[in-house]
This record gives structure tokens, sequence and C-alpha cells, in this order.
């Protein structure tokens, strides 16, 4: 499937990229039809880089990048049934994200996020599985799981770990304080800067660049460079769903929940 247009994200090869577009409002929350639509394209992902050797994932939604899991869904999943299947369905979801994630992680074409605004939790954890990041003047980032009793479950501790050491990870996790794209480019997450709105414009002039090499040496590369964490990955999940089922959790997402703040994902 070349092309692709669903009710959150949607996929086409534009000069000689794979553009993967987030456009579920209001800032690509990503829940059940999300993971849906992102589990066709880590299908379609092994035909699709035959066909181009950069993938660019970015956002048309004027807030950011993402806002990171669906947290109004994941509350009420905990509502609607007992504990224990509610604790099984997050489990599954989260092996099911991690999948995805891993799939693109290891995909042997070269992977670039193109990001703006906010790029928090869920959001960053997406950003974090591709090659390389480049972001507009006014990203932000941001782990802000530990106000809801949580860590980040889609992967972004071990990656981050892998790219950045576990300085940063301490510091983004444990404070759920954002950096903002300076800070970002300092400490290394990010590799391009760009003017505000620019970010995609630069990210397809770095998918142009990396196409004039040898296909076969890029993905020799990346496997070198780019080891996937698998069990770190799942010792994730684990803690997640052990933090999960505890009582501060429940309280954290209803907080969240019942906001009347237009943006409570910000910190």
């Amino acid at each position: 499937m070349r092309d692709f247009k669903g009710q959150t994200l949607s996929w086409q090869l534009v000069n000689g990229a794979i553009e993967l577009a987030l456009h579920r409002e209001p800032c690509n929350e990503i829940g059940s039809l999300t993971l849906d639509e992102l589990e066709k394209f880590a299908d379609a992902l092994p035909r699709l880089a035959d066909e181009a050797p950069a993938l660019i994932v970015y956002s048309t939604m004027k807030a950011g990048f993402s806002a990171g899991a669906d947290l109004r869904e994941l509350f009420e999943r905990g509502q609607a049934m007992d504990k224990n299947a509610a604790l099984r369905g997050v489990r599954e979801f989260l092996e099911r994200i991690h999948a995805v994630m891993n799939a693109i992680d290891a995909a042997p074409l070269t992977t670039i996020a193109a990001v703006h605004g906010v790029t928090f939790g869920g959001g960053f954890e997406l950003a974090l599985v591709c090659d390389m990041i480049v972001a507009d003047r006014i990203a932000r980032f941001c782990f802000p799981e530990l106000r809801l009793g949580l860590i980040p479950g889609f992967g972004g501790i071990p990656r981050l770990k892998r790219d950045l050491g576990n300085a940063v990870v301490r510091d983004l996790l444990l404070t759920g304080r954002s950096f903002n794209v300076m800070k970002a480019q300092q400490i290394g997450l990010v590799s391009q800067i760009a003017a505000e709105g620019e970010a995609l414009r630069v990210a397809r002039a770095t998918a142009s660049q990396v196409g004039k090499f040898d296909r076969g040496t890029t993905a020799a590369a990346k496997k070198f460079v780019k080891p996937i964490p698998y069990d770190e990955l799942k010792l994730e999940i684990d803690i997640f769903c052990d933090l999960y089922s505890r009582p501060a959790v429940e309280q954290g997402l209803r907080k969240f929940v019942e906001s009347t703040d237009a943006q409570p994902y910000l910190p």
C-alpha cells in the first residue's frame, strides 16, 4: 500500500521519500484508533522501504507534533472494566505500540522526525524511534508522566538512554520539565533546528541528501550505531503495568480528564 489516508494519519511517497503525516485533532493523541493505523503502516513499511531511502514523520496539527498517549481513553478504560481486565488491556496496548515502534526503529531506511510545538510523552517517544530529529524553534520536549504516577510506556526511557545517556533521562523523567529546542540540540537530542514552520522543509532536504548513498551501506551503518534495547523495552512495560494498578494513577488521570484547561498536557 503506497498511499493511505486514515482518520488519524496518512502516508504517501513524496519526491522519493515516504512521508507519514499525523493529523488527529487536537494534538495527535495516540489511542486505539491511531495504534490501529500505525499497525497498518508498520505492516506496509517493508514494501515501502523498497521504494524509498528515507521516511519523514511529521504533524499537520498547529499545536505540535504530538501530546502523547490518549489519557482520556486510558482513564475510561480503567473506569469501564474491572482492574484486572483494564490491566490486561493496557499491557496488550503497550505490547502492540512497542511492536510498531520497534518496526520503525529497525527499518533499514533513514528515518527523520520533523517536529514542532508540543512533542510530549508518547509523541516524544515516537520521535525518538527516528534516526534524526529536525525541530523548529517552537518545539518543546517533555516526559510529564510522573504527574500521573506513571513512567513513559512507549519505549522512551530505553531509547533516550541509548541515544543520550542516563543524566538526560533522569532530568526529563524526574523533573517533568520541558526542554526547548536550543537545549535539545545542546544535549544531542535534535540534529537540526529550523525556523518556525520550516521543520518539514529541512527534513525533506535531509532526506534528499541521504538518498545519494548506497542503501545497503546506510542500513549496515544504522544497525551498527543504533542497537535496539529489547530487554529494557520489555522491562519498561512491566514497570508501567505495575504502576498503572496503583491508586495514584487513577487520581492523576482523573485530574487530567476533569481539567478545564484547553491544553492540560502542558506542564
